[in-house]
């Protein structure tokens, strides 16, 4: 398990800020994947949007 995934599963982030650029040829990464979705929710905060990279804000909160 990846170590962003083990310390959000703690509890112990409570905001990401992510810099997303669209790929074209290949495959992405999964950020979230193995987070405990039935203990942590993720509420958008901000989007502001260029021609090369999408900058995204989202704080985490407990369900």
């Amino acid at each position: 398990m990846a170590f962003r995934v083990r310390i959000v599963n703690a509890g112990l982030i409570d905001e990401f800020s992510i810099a997303l650029s669209p790929v074209l040829f290949g495959s992405g990464i999964r950020l979230f994947e193995g987070v405990d979705a039935g203990r942590v929710a993720l509420e958008p905060v901000r989007a502001e949007p260029s021609p090369r990279v999408t900058h995204l804000t989202y704080t985490v909160r407990e369900r």
